[in-house]
């Protein structure tokens, strides 16, 4: 196997452009495999030192989400009064989404779109900025005056602070896929449902939105196969300034 980073090429010989983009897929394919084929430790490890991560990652967890909870009480009021004012429905948004293991579990959200907006009109899949699953949407007609502010400054996420305590999330980790997207991963994208889920986690702070599907893989893999609660605290501090200038968000 050639070092990564050698080149193999004779001394005059021009690339193939063509060829190169063929190796580097290959090679981050190669990549993905590999990271999920080297993530079973994480569930059939019992060492002390992967037991006491998951303690001390438990109790960051709920350390600093029941004190951003009580921070943020008068904020979320706030926030419940705007979407009340700007449009009917609930305040609060309940959507079906894939834990640890595939299973299911409420995430809650702030309502940002019009009530019965569910479902995906044909006309706007025509219009997804996203690649793999996902549908993204820089201006999507759904989106409510309030629920555009919002998601700008990621309050919306505000609630999920609860599932966090409920223990069905967690600060940082992988985010959780809706049911329908889990048909679209093929079998090293579920690797991502091996851990508990995440608020944040290693692709929101590397471009967000602006990342295509397969970057956002392999950033989540990353951070399953590097975790400590080093590297959490520091997604932790890199979220706060990705929040509050919007990097990435729509």
């Amino acid at each position: 196997m050639a070092t990564r980073g050698r080149s193999l090429r004779s001394p005059g010989v021009k690339p193939d452009r063509r060829a190169q983009s063929a190796a580097l897929d290959a090679e981050q394919t190669l990549s993905l495999s590999a990271w999920a084929g080297s993530l079973e430790w994480l569930e059939t490890g019992s060492g002390l030192n992967q037991r006491l991560y998951i303690a001390a990652k438990r109790a960051l967890d709920l350390a600093i989400a029941m004190c951003a909870i009580l921070a943020a009480l008068p904020v979320m009021i706030v926030i419940a009064l705007l979407i009340r004012l700007d449009s009917p429905g609930p305040v609060l948004f309940r959507q079906s989404r894939l834990g640890k293991d595939a299973r299911p579990f409420t995430m809650l959200k702030f309502r940002t779109m019009y009530v019965d907006s569910g479902d995906i009109p044909t006309h706007l899949i025509e219009r997804n900025e996203s690649t793999g699953p996902l549908f993204k949407m820089r201006h999507d007609p759904r989106i409510t005056r309030a629920g555009r502010w919002l998601r700008r400054t990621s309050l919306d996420e505000l609630p999920q602070l609860f599932n966090i305590l409920f223990g069905q999330m967690t600060l940082v980790g992988p985010r959780p896929p809706l049911p329908r997207e889990l048909a679209g991963y093929e079998q090293v994208q579920r690797a991502r449902l091996r851990v508990v889920p995440g608020l944040t986690g290693l692709w929101q702070v590397n471009g967000r939105s602006n990342l295509p599907f397969e970057e956002m893989v392999r950033l989540d893999l990353r951070y399953i196969e590097e975790r400590s609660l080093w590297m959490d605290v520091k997604i932790i501090l890199k979220t706060v300034p990705c929040v509050l200038f919007g990097r990435g968000a729509y």
